[in-house]
């Protein structure tokens, strides 16, 4: 259950915030993406993506179906985001707000990930 319940939390967050910036790409650079030049196409792929992400979280939550693969791949895209946001530190954005909030998501889903591993050899 806590598994599904994580996957719903940052499967919505994933969706709202791949919304905002493909539908909103101004207000979107505005807030969170401030990173000089503007780029109206890299916002729209970076919602277009978000959103998939969402997704594939939200559904198999929905459906009742399984997790793990959804959780390994998103979990896998949380860590990269994260070290880009290490690598490109200099470069601007908000780092004592992003890092944070980057980081909780990636010790939630490793949390719901560990948890669907404890569950399914509980099974066994």
């Amino acid at each position: 259950m806590l598994a599904r319940v994580i996957a719903l939390i940052v499967g919505a967050f994933y969706l709202a915030s791949g919304a905002w910036s493909f539908l909103y790409p101004s207000s979107f650079y505005g807030t969170v993406a401030s990173f000089v030049p503007y780029n109206l196409h890299l916002l729209h792929d970076l919602g277009a993506f978000q959103v998939g992400l969402g997704l594939v979280l939200v559904v198999p939550v929905l459906l009742k179906l399984p997790l793990r693969a959804p959780l390994i791949a998103v979990l896998a895209a949380s860590l990269l985001h994260v070290v880009a946001h290490l690598e490109d530190i200099r470069l601007g954005g908000h780092p004592a707000t992003d890092l944070p909030a980057l980081l909780l998501i990636v010790v939630a889903l490793g949390i719901a990930l560990t948890v669907d591993l404890r569950q399914a050899a509980a099974r066994r």
